[in-house]
């Protein structure tokens, strides 16, 4: 059996193709409104991160199911156009994941997903040795039993886990003792302690799972960090929003980026805001990945909004 190149990342997670709407206003109710067509493109949340961090120079492997269509097709020639070791499973008869996503004049967006369950990627379908043999793991927690194997194989190797999760998952609780830097969405850090208060939030999520780092991303507002002994708030620049579809994953690939690289705290979080930012002005969840010159130029000439947490 041929042997797995150690890479910088490994990525366990969604894929999916987007079919964009942009749309003058959110639509209302009963109503028919006109949209331009936009091109169909690759996205997917450790997906689209895997392709960011593989552009800006660090070696990567992707783990995932596709159908066998014409949106599986896309997604295996841009792993190959990018470099990307992509591990991929093809479900014969399948349509792969797709995603419908309203995006209003303001840039923000509307997800609507349709997934086959057949594929559900499994812990059963992942190999030791596409985990181990790297410097970082992410997942998105979506496929839980397979992104929770993963997981424990990367922590028993002592393979940093980040964590990308917006939502509650089955079994979700046993993944989250294996994650190292938590990176989730706003809301996450209530729903899973049941504390208002978001501060009070993360550093009971870390006290929890004994994180190396509790973060939120907050959009405008930028990122709220805990890493055990101080609680940073680095605010997002201000750009010309076309489309937020995307700066999720574009953060978390920023953030890596920097972890991998060992740059301090506060620079991996600024580089993964002004990553995410720079991703905003184009459209898709690809669209703005530039080059890594471009983020840091934006960091050095772009203000930010103002800090209002603290």
């Amino acid at each position: 059996m041929a042997s797995v190149p150690v890479v910088d990342l490994v990525g366990v997670g969604l894929n999916a193709t987007d079919t964009l709407i942009p749309l003058a206003e959110f639509p209302a109710r009963g109503s028919k409104v006109e949209f331009a067509p936009v091109p169909l493109m690759p996205g997917g949340q450790t997906a689209s991160a895997v392709a960011a961090c593989q552009s800006w120079g660090l070696s990567t492997r992707y783990v995932g199911k596709l159908g066998d269509d014409d949106a599986a097709r896309l997604h295996r020639s841009e792993f190959v156009r990018l470099g990307v070791d992509a591990r991929l499973i093809e479900i014969p008869n399948a349509a792969s994941p797709q995603s419908f996503i309203l995006v209003d004049g303001g840039g923000e967006r509307t997800v609507l997903i349709r997934r086959d369950d057949r594929l559900r990627l499994a812990a059963g379908d992942i190999q030791r040795d596409w985990i181990v043999n790297a410097r970082a793991l992410l997942v998105d927690g979506i496929e839980a039993a397979a992104a929770t194997q993963a997981a424990r194989w990367a922590h028993e190797a002592g393979v940093p886990v980040i964590a990308d999760l917006d939502e509650e998952y089955s079994g979700g609780d046993e993944l989250l003792k294996c994650v190292d830097y938590m990176i989730v969405s706003r809301d996450f850090p209530a729903r899973i302690t049941g504390e208002s208060d978001l501060a009070t939030a993360l550093r009971t999520l870390h006290s929890k799972y004994t994180c190396a780092l509790t973060a939120a991303t907050l959009g405008p507002e930028g990122v709220l960090a805990w890493d055990g002994a101080r609680l940073l708030h680095r605010a997002a620049y201000r750009v010309n929003v076309v489309d937020t579809t995307g700066a999720g994953d574009i953060f978390h690939a920023g953030f890596i980026h920097g972890l991998l690289k060992g740059w301090p705290l506060e620079r991996q979080l600024d580089f993964a805001c002004a990553a995410a930012a720079l991703n905003c002005t184009c459209q898709g969840a690809r669209g703005g990945i530039r080059r890594v010159a471009d983020v840091e130029q934006l960091m050095a000439s772009t203000p930010r909004y103002e800090a209002t947490r603290r």
